[in-house]
């Protein structure tokens, strides 16, 4: 698993499908829902009318601990939900990366928050790991 400044990520040994679909069961195994899956590919063909990449975003949530953040902070849901990203990257790779809720969350001066996002980052990684 390679990090970023802002995320985690690997690449599979699974064509683009069978990586949405594995990171969807591997999503539901540590707790998430996938609120929405966005096709980038599809979106930017049909608004822009050009050609891109497969590229598809999972929006993510683990409810128990969007409430509790919530709860601490009721404006959070600007940093809500999780994303996860499956996509085909130049070197012909599937690519699967999950956004890093601690460095994503790291200007909220809240210590409930904080410790919300620890347990996000350590089953966003088990998801990212365990594909």
């Amino acid at each position: 698993m390679e990090k970023t400044n802002y995320g985690f990520w690997k690449a599979v040994d699974f064509n683009f499908e069978e990586a949405i679909e594995k990171t969807k069961e591997a999503l539901t195994k540590e707790g998430f829902g996938v609120l929405a899956d966005l096709d980038f590919k599809a979106i930017l063909k049909k608004k822009l009318d050009v050609d891109f990449k497969p590229y598809r975003v999972l929006a993510a949530c683990n409810p128990p601990n969007a409430y509790k953040a919530l709860q601490a902070e009721e404006q959070l849901g600007l940093l809500l939900p999780c994303n996860v990203i499956v996509y085909i990257n130049d070197n012909s790779e599937t690519i699967v990366a999950a956004i890093d809720p601690v460095a994503n969350m790291g200007t909220v001066s809240n210590n409930t928050v904080r410790e919300v996002a620890e347990i996000i980052q350590s089953k966003l990684k088990n998801v990212i790991t365990n594909l």
